[in-house]
């Protein structure tokens, strides 16, 4: 019952538009900052690390290892990826393009952040977020998906019919 209304109501899609578009500004201010101020994740992920041991650590082993291992000798990409990734999600939930699969890259960074140990607004963001997944193209409703989904659906039955015949 509750999918359906997340799904197909217009007081739905009003409401997921108020969660999208604080989501949108949460996501653009905070990558903005880190470009416009410089970012370096060197120290965040060297906090992490630290909080993996001890009898209840807050970073498990198998994230503390991907950091050791994955995050930290690739720093550089992790200083680009962060700051680019939370603008770009802040913008497509602002504009409501490409709204649940922006939705679902935000709460993949929310949940690094969480398994790195922080809690701050990231669990809030992630229940808000889970509406926007779960409600689908409604999220998008009043925003750019509501002209820009059925372009992509006809392009994509376009070359389904095209690759079709080509094999045929």
């Amino acid at each position: 019952m509750v999918v359906k209304w997340l799904r197909e109501h217009v007081s739905a899609a009003a409401v997921l538009t108020l969660f999208r578009l604080y989501l949108g500004y949460e996501w653009l201010t905070a990558g903005w900052r880190k470009l416009t101020g410089g970012f370096d994740a060197t120290g965040f992920l060297k906090g992490a690390l630290s909080q993996a041991s001890g009898e209840h650590p807050a970073v498990q082993r198998w994230w503390a290892s991907f950091i050791e291992n994955v995050a930290l000798p690739n720093v550089g990409f992790f200083n680009f990826l962060v700051p680019w990734g939370e603008t770009l999600v802040g913008i497509a939930l602002l504009l409501g393009i490409f709204t649940t699969f922006a939705a679902l890259m935000g709460a993949v960074m929310n949940f690094a952040f969480m398994f790195s140990g922080t809690t701050s607004t990231n669990p809030q963001m992630v229940l808000l977020t889970f509406f926007i997944v779960v409600a689908g193209a409604n999220a998008g409703k009043f925003g750019l998906d509501h002209w820009v989904i059925p372009c992509v659906r006809k392009y994509l039955k376009k070359r389904q019919r095209r690759h079709i015949a080509s094999v045929s």
